[in-house]
C-alpha cells in the first residue's frame, strides 16, 4: 500500500464543511484518488454539531472579540449543572439551518441516493412574537400558510383575513401575467410598503408575511420577497400535511455534511480528522502543474488540485450574533400538530420583528431576531428538554437583545413560571455567498449563507468545483445509479 507521500493524489479536500462534503459526495463516484482533510476531530466545521464538552472547546477557541477568523465573541453561561445530561446528550448545531421541500438540495439527495442515509422530521408553526391586547408582554401569534389554516384563525378579523386570502392567492402565482404586471415595475421597492397598497395588509399582517421571507434585515424587496414566499407556500404538503420544510436529524446540515463524507470513503477517499494545512507551495512535474501541500502531521503529499474554504471574511460578508440555549422543559406547547393527519413537527419557527424588543439604553432593536426551537426529537437534547437558537444581524447590542428575546420568548411559550435555561452560547459569525473561485490548481469556497433555511445557490459553487475536478459535464451530476444488490432499505453508496 502507497503512503500518503507517495500517492498521486487527484484532489485534496480541507475541510469537512456542507460544501466541501457535498463535493465529496459527487465525487464517490468518480474514481479519482481522494483525500479529505480537516483540523478539527469532528465533522462539518463550521456547519457542525457539538456535544457540551466540544462546544465549550470550542467557545474558548473563538473567545476573541474581534478575531480575523468566521468566528468570534463566543462565551457560554451555565446555570450550574443541575439538570443537564452528559456531554454527548447533546449535539447543537452551529448551523441550524431546515430545508424546505421544493429545495434542490433534496432533489440532490434523492437522485445521488444519499436520502436514504437521513432522517427527515417535520418543521411546524412559524409564530410571530409581539404584543398582546390585553398586556405589555409579548404575546405568540401563529401563522397561516394555508386556506383552510387562515379561516380557522379566531384572532385575524373577518376583513384582514379576505386581504391575507387574496394575497396567498396571488403570490402561488406572482410570476405569470397577469400577475407579474402588478409587482414587475416595483419589484425593487419595499415588501411592506406594496403589501400595504396592493392588499390593504395592516402592520400585524405585514409582519407575518415578512416573517415567511426569513429576511434577516426585514427590509427585503417585493422580487426577492414574493420569490422567498412562494418558496414557502408551493412546498406546503408536498411531503406531507401541515409542513412547508425539513430538518436532518442529529444536527440539521451537519448530518448531511457527514453522509456526504461517509460517501466518499466508501468511494475510496481516505479521511484524516485532527489534521490540516500548514504550508501549501505550486509545482510542476513536466508539463502537469502540482500543489505541494504540507500537512499538520509533518507529511508532505502532492495533489491536482487543493480544495479548501476561506479562513477569513471577505468584503461582501455578513456578521451574524448567534445565541443557543439549552432549555429546562420540553415547550411542547411550540410543537402541536394543527391540522389532522400531520405528523408531530419538531422544530417551530419565531420572529421578533424588528422594534419588538428594548435594547440596554432603550433604544428599540434595528433587526428582526428569529428564533428555531427545537424538540428532542430532532436528537439534540435529551427529553423533556429542547434547544433554542436565535439568530439576528449584529449591532452594538445584538448580545442584549438575543438574551432579551430569549427570556421574552420562554416567557410567552409557558402558562406558569419561564422554564429555566440550563446552558447558553452566544458567538459572532461571518456568513457569504458560498461562491467557489479557482486560480493556480487552488479553489476555494467562500462561507455560506447565513440564510435560516437553506439557500440553494450554494450548489451552484459545489457543482463547479466537480467539474474542474472531473471534467465532466452537467449531465452526471449527483445521479448515482443503485449499486447491484441495493434496495431502498440498504446503503446505496
Amino acid at each position: 500500500m502507497e503512503s500518503l507521500s507517495d500517492t498521486k493524489w487527484d484532489v485534496v479536500i480541507s475541510g469537512t464543511g456542507l460544501q466541501q462534503s457535498l463535493l465529496a459526495l459527487a465525487l464517490s463516484r468518480s474514481g479519482k484518488n481522494v483525500l479529505h482533510i480537516d483540523p478539527n476531530e469532528y465533522y462539518g466545521d463550521s456547519e457542525a454539531a457539538l456535544s457540551l464538552k466540544d462546544a465549550d472547546e470550542w467557545a474558548e477557541r473563538h473567545a476573541a472579540m474581534d478575531g480575523d477568523g468566521l468566528f468570534a465573541a463566543a462565551q457560554v453561561k451555565r446555570e450550574g449543572d443541575d439538570g443537564l445530561a452528559a456531554s454527548r446528550s447533546y449535539s447543537l448545531a452551529l448551523a441550524p439551518q431546515f430545508i424546505h421541500a421544493r429545495s434542490e438540495l433534496l432533489n440532490q439527495l434523492v437522485s445521488s441516493k444519499a436520502f436514504r442515509q437521513i432522517e427527515f422530521l417535520a418543521v411546524g408553526s412559524f409564530f410571530v412574537l409581539q404584543p398582546g391586547s390585553e398586556s405589555t408582554s409579548l404575546e405568540l401569534s401563529r401563522i397561516p400558510s394555508t386556506r383552510e389554516d387562515v379561516f380557522s384563525n379566531t384572532v385575524i378579523p373577518s376583513r384582514a383575513k379576505r386581504s391575507l386570502m387574496k394575497f396567498l392567492r396571488f403570490v402561488l402565482q406572482y410570476d405569470s401575467e397577469p400577475q407579474a404586471q402588478l409587482w414587475k415595475s416595483n419589484e425593487s421597492d419595499p415588501l411592506t410598503e406594496f403589501l400595504e397598497r396592493e392588499f390593504k395588509l395592516d402592520s400585524n399582517l405585514q409582519s407575518y408575511v415578512v416573517t415567511l421571507t426569513l429576511s434577516l434585515d426585514g427590509k427585503i424587496s417585493v422580487g426577492a420577497g414574493l420569490a422567498a414566499i412562494s418558496r414557502h407556500l408551493k412546498s406546503m404538503g408536498v411531503f406531507g400535511a401541515g409542513f412547508a420544510a425539513v430538518y436532518p436529524k442529529w444536527g440539521g446540515l451537519s448530518e448531511v455534511a457527514q453522509v456526504g463524507c461517509r460517501a466518499g470513503a466508501v468511494g475510496g477517499a481516505v479521511y484524516m480528522l485532527g489534521v490540516g494545512l500548514s504550508g501549501v507551495q505550486r509545482t510542476s512535474s513536466g508539463d502537469e502543474d502540482q500543489v505541494e501541500i504540507s500537512l499538520t502531521n509533518d507529511v508532505t503529499v502532492k495533489s491536482k488540485i487543493l480544495i479548501s474554504n476561506a479562513a477569513a471574511a471577505s468584503s461582501s460578508s455578513v456578521r451574524i450574533s448567534r445565541l443557543i440555549a439549552v432549555v429546562s422543559t420540553p415547550l411542547s406547547s411550540m410543537f402541536e400538530v394543527v391540522i389532522q393527519g400531520a405528523p408531530a413537527p419538531c422544530v417551530a419557527v419565531v420572529a421578533l420583528p424588528g422594534g419588538s424588543i428594548s435594547g440596554e439604553d432603550g433604544t428599540l432593536s434595528q433587526y428582526p431576531i428569529y428564533a428555531t426551537v427545537h424538540s428532542s426529537d430532532t436528537g439534540e437534547c435529551p427529553t423533556e428538554q429542547c434547544t433554542i437558537y436565535l439568530t439576528t444581524l449584529t449591532t452594538s447590542n445584538s448580545t442584549y437583545l438575543l438574551d432579551t428575546a430569549l427570556r421574552s420568548l420562554l416567557a410567552a411559550s409557558s402558562e406558569f413560571e419561564p422554564p429555566k435555561c440550563l446552558w447558553r452560547m452566544q458567538y459572532e459569525q461571518m456568513c457569504g455567498t458560498g461562491s467557489f473561485i479557482v486560480e493556480n490548481n487552488i479553489g476555494t469556497f467562500e462561507c455560506i449563507t447565513p440564510d435560516l433555511s437553506f439557500n440553494d445557490s450554494i450548489l451552484e459553487p459545489v457543482q463547479q468545483a466537480w467539474q474542474v475536478i472531473t471534467g465532466k459535464d452537467d449531465d452526471e451530476y449527483m445521479k448515482f445509479e443503485d449499486r447491484e444488490g441495493i434496495n431502498d432499505d440498504d446503503d446505496a453508496f
